[in-house]
Parts: structure tokens; sequence; C-alpha cells
């Protein structure tokens, strides 16, 4: 990867003064953070500077420019938000664009960056990139006031004529998760640091926020253990945050110690704890977003595999086609199993050493799903 975050021009939170300063003027959002510095560009890792002309410092012409507000949680946690930064990092280094990025501290702040970009004229701001459902409200109210600006919106639908909007199949992809549990947690089978009891009852499933994107991950898992037995139970756990591990850990230890051998999380950086809770018991946890038996190496002896979910490739797809002029403004685009938008990924330690009736019964499931001969539900029972 070319870039390094810690180099890129970040906006800060600020005072609501600082807010209310930054608002009227056009030199684009750069309060408090190293705004103006040098950021590292692109493939070729030269360093370069973006100005108002949409030149970079060696003078050539930039394409777009690019304002990318994060979901909470922010960088770092090695999956939803860090899948976003690929596709941004990717669309620098193949298409030459510049981008800025931002990290809320929290559901409040959405708005006061979507503006910022919005109406900055230094630079002029071709996409803002909106990652995450929790940002709808948010660009509702600004989607319209700002008309001629394009917004993408990442796992939610917005109908305005200037928001293209990108959601995913979660569910499918958590289905296919679910029959991987269900498989593994009936026989005896030991990989890694981890191991399953043979005899489990139950499995597990730690949500971040309990929201709808939440539920259809929860829903799918459930259904695809249910598929693959009969005899198995999902123990289920919303922290209330993307980022809380020691919430995280303490919903998966009571999970490993009720008898479940197996816990799938979709909930951030939260997750962390899952795969620490994973080490300490001797079980196995299943990653979520990116591959996360890479994306944290230090838990792959217990990571079996992941719910890929390509955050990046939607980011990418936006911004290439805002480069091309043919913003989708209005349109809905739906990732699912069939287009490769979500995938069950093996993890990188361990995962070669499942079981193949246990991953011929997943590849069967997603043939199955994408022949529409199973239909995953989007609701856990009794929602």
């Amino acid at each position: 990867m070319a870039s390094d975050p810690n180099r890129r021009r970040f906006i800060k939170a600020a005072s609501a003064a600082g807010i209310v300063g930054l608002a009227g003027c056009t030199g684009g959002p750069e309060d408090g953070g190293s705004g103006g510095e040098e950021t590292e560009g692109g493939s070729d890792g030269e360093e370069t500077e973006t100005g108002g002309d949409g030149e970079t410092e060696s003078g050539g012409d930039v394409p777009a420019h690019v304002g990318m507000v994060y979901s909470d949680g922010g960088l770092g946690d090695n999956s939803f938000n860090d899948a976003a930064r690929e596709g941004v990092v990717r669309a620098e280094e193949e298409l030459g664009i510049s981008f800025d990025e931002s990290q809320p501290e929290g559901t409040g702040e959405f708005g006061q960056y979507q503006q910022r970009y919005a109406s900055s004229t230094d630079p002029d701001y071709d996409l803002v990139s909106c990652i995450g459902f929790n940002q709808t409200d948010a660009l509702a109210e600004n989607a319209p006031q700002f008309p001629e600006q394009n917004f993408m919106l990442v796992d939610s639908v917005l109908e305005e004529p200037n928001v293209a909007n990108y959601v995913f199949k979660e569910h499918e992809g958590s289905f296919l998760m679910g029959v991987l549990a269900g498989n593994l947690t009936t026989t005896s089978f030991s990989a890694g640091a981890g191991q399953t009891a043979g005899d489990s009852t139950n499995v597990g499933f730690v949500g971040g926020v309990d929201s709808p994107v939440i539920r259809r991950f929860q829903a799918g898992f459930e259904a695809g253990v249910d598929y693959a037995t009969d005899d198995v139970d999902v123990i289920t756990s919303y922290v209330g945050s993307y980022s809380d591990p020691s919430g995280g850990k303490e919903a998966a230890l009571s999970m490993y110690q009720s008898g479940a051998d197996i816990v799938y999380h979709a909930s951030g950086a939260t997750g962390v704890g899952v795969f620490q809770a994973a080490q300490e018991e001797g079980r196995f946890a299943f990653g979520v977003d990116l591959d996360q038996s890479i994306t944290e190496p230090e838990f792959s002896d217990v990571i079996l595999a992941s719910m890929v979910k390509r955050v990046d490739n939607a980011v990418f797809q936006s911004i290439s086609n805002v480069v091309d002029d043919d913003h989708q403004g209005g349109s809905v685009v739906e990732l699912g199993l069939e287009s490769n938008g979500v995938e069950c990924v093996y993890g990188d330690e361990i995962g070669g050493e499942i079981p193949d009736d246990a991953t011929t019964a997943v590849s069967d499931a997603r043939d199955a799903i994408i022949a529409g001969d199973i239909d995953v539900p989007t609701e856990p029972d009794g929602n």
C-alpha cells in the first residue's frame, strides 16, 4: 500500500466554534490536523500535496478529489473502515486521484464532516464517500442542501439523485459461515491453537451495534447453522460498539465457557476481543469484512475463516465512475455471492486444515444460494 494513514491529511474533530468558522471557509476541511502537509501519493511512493488548482506538487492533473468520512470505530479496525480505505488507496494508485479522510468520534459528527467536504472549494471535492449505514440520517439532510455534490453511501439506501448507494447481501455470506460452523462444531477437529469439542450444542455470534445491517449477519449465520444441523443453537450478544475489544472478549468468553467452540463476529474492532477469547479458551473464531487471519496475524492460529465484504470494491467503483464523469447518483448497487461482493475466505494459517466435507458443504450452499434454491432470511427468527 503506497499511502501511510499517519501521513495523510486527516480531518480532526473541532469545537463548535471551530466548526462554524470552518463552514464559511473555502480552503477545504483541514482544521486542527496536518492539513497542508505533504502526503504520500501514487503507486510510485512519491510524496505529493494536492492544491486547489487540481494539480499535484509534481505538476500532474488530479482526475478527482475524494473526501472519505469513515464510520465510527475509525481506521485501524482491520475490518470495515480499513476495507473502505483499501478502495480509495487503490483508486489513488491506479487512477491518480487525491483523497483526504476524516474519522468522526460519534454519530453527531457525521453531518459536520459531510458538510465540510461538500462546501469546500479548495479543493473542490468531486465525491464524498460516506462509509456506514449510520451516516444515512446526516446525509439525508446534507444531500439536498448540496445538489451538485456527488455522494456515495455504503450499507444503506438514500433516495437522492446525487447519492450512489452500495449495499451488501451480508446474510448470504454469513449463511456460508453458519454452514461451516454447523459442520465443524459437530465433529472433533483441531488446528493451530484451537479445537472443537465434537459434542458442542451451540456456537456464538457477537454483533457490534444492533442495526438492520448487523442483524442480516446474524440472520444469515443462524440460518446457515440450522441448514447444516438441527442440533446446534446460536448464542447471540450485541456489545453496542464497534470499538470495544474488552466488551467483545467478555461476550465471547461467556459463549466459549457455555460450550460454544466457534464464535463469529460482526463488530469491527470489538472483534479483537473475540479473537483474544478464542486463544485463551483454545477455541475458534470467524472474522469479518477483511480476511482477518491476515489483518490480525497474531490471531491467525484461531481464525478459521472470514466473511469478506468487498467494501473496497464499492469505494473503488464509485470513484472510478466519478473519474469517468458517470456518477451513478440515484442508483442502488447490491453486492452478494453471485458478484463476489461477499465471500467465505478460509484462514491463511489454518484454513487449509478444514476437512473437505465441511468446505464442500460450504461450496454446495453457495451454489444453491446463487441458483435460487436457498432463500436466506434477512432478519433473525423472532424479529
